[in-house]
């Protein structure tokens, strides 16, 4: 079809059909994923639904959307939940002592001699303010 014969509903028409393939692909990569993290299932279950998705492949992505769609939204609710626990873990092992922790270490030196006490009273201020 030459360039001047396009209308603008066949460039809509077009962009319609590139965006809804565009859709599926990316349900079809979303319930893959999903199959393959499943705890609930065995090898024979996940090897059964891969050929049902492959072989109808609009048909077994929204069987599988119908079937497991409860289990889908658990399973990423999880993983998300995973995720961010390790986010706050590793951003409470980055960010450092708190200001209870900088005045026991600051008390902890001035107990030992290391520092006099309006070096101890500057960093109290420093931690509580």
């Amino acid at each position: 079809m030459p360039l001047a014969d396009w209308t603008f509903l066949n460039v809509l028409w077009e962009m319609i059909i590139f965006f809804a393939f565009v859709i599926w692909i990316w349900l079809l990569i979303t319930v893959f994923i999903d199959i393959f993290r499943r705890r609930d299932a065995g090898g024979f279950a996940k090897a059964l639904w891969i050929i049902v998705v492959i072989a109808l492949p609009y048909l077994g992505v929204l069987v599988y959307l119908i079937v497991e769609h409860n289990g889908m939204a658990e399973r990423s609710e999880k993983q998300v939940q995973s995720m961010q626990a390790q986010q706050e873990a590793y951003i409470k092992s980055v960010a450092g002592s708190t200001p209870a922790d900088q005045i026991a270490q600051a008390k902890t030196l001035l107990d030992s001699g290391s520092i006099t006490q309006a070096e101890f009273d500057a960093i109290k201020a420093k931690a509580l303010g």
